[in-house]
């Protein structure tokens, strides 16, 4: 079984990333769906964006909607081309936006309002915001974001048991045969990222990766490759 294949922001190489087009190119190249970022603007609208900051550095913290940049899409439109393409989404929950606030619950209320809940994870770095995910909405999926080894010690098991999280996003470097064969015993997916190198996909791929994400299409469509 091959894994399940998600552009990291869309398509960052060819498109802007977190936008509709990059994600549009993901699913036109072949991958499965995208990953993308939530953060809330000052007005309480939701916007697809990876930054604090927009490049020109206005905080989308002090921004109404009205101010955002065209090409800057909201949540609401992210989830609509979800459903109309039927691609699988991760949609990461930003950590730095402080403790689980309005945004959080309001992100889970409109993937359940669109019908997403069987094609959603929802990601973190924080465990208080997935424990407030599960609370909240304990049909769509979790996965706890790790970027290091530190984190992978003796306390993992029963932090991904408090969150009821399905699966471990470690970065790809994190990623070995002991992870996965510890991570399937005790029924978790392992989906890592940023992938970008064709090399690191066919390691992934023969120590039985679940998920990849990153930046270049062709590249983890390798994955696909016998």
């Amino acid at each position: 079984m091959t894994p399940l294949l998600l552009g990291h922001r869309g398509t960052p190489l060819l498109h802007r990333e977190n936008t509709v087009p990059g994600f549009q190119a993901a699913i036109d190249h072949g991958l499965d769906g995208v990953e993308w970022d939530v953060r809330p603007l000052g007005d309480g609208t939701l916007v697809l964006h990876h930054d604090p900051q927009l490049t020109d550095g206005r905080w989308l913290r002090e921004l109404e909607q009205t101010a955002l940049p065209k090409y800057v899409p909201t949540l609401e439109a992210g989830l609509a081309w979800a459903v109309e393409t039927g691609a699988y989404v991760n949609v990461e929950l930003k950590a730095e936006c402080g403790r689980p606030g309005p945004w959080v619950l309001q992100t889970l209320d409109a993937i359940r309002v669109h019908g997403l809940t069987g094609q959603v994870i929802v990601s973190s770095f924080s465990p208080l915001i997935l424990r407030t995910s599960l609370e909240h909405a304990p049909s769509i999926e979790r996965g706890l974001l790790i970027h290091q080894a530190s984190r992978l010690g003796l306390r993992l098991p029963a932090l991904m048991r408090a969150v009821d999280a399905t699966a471990l996003h470690p970065q790809s470097k994190l990623v070995s045969r002991s992870l996965i064969n510890a991570a399937h015993a005790q029924g978790w997916r392992i989906n890592t990222w940023t992938v970008n190198d064709a090399a690191e996909v066919q390691r992934l791929v023969a120590l039985g990766i679940d998920g990849l994400i990153g930046d270049v299409p062709d590249v983890l469509l390798i994955a696909r490759c016998p």
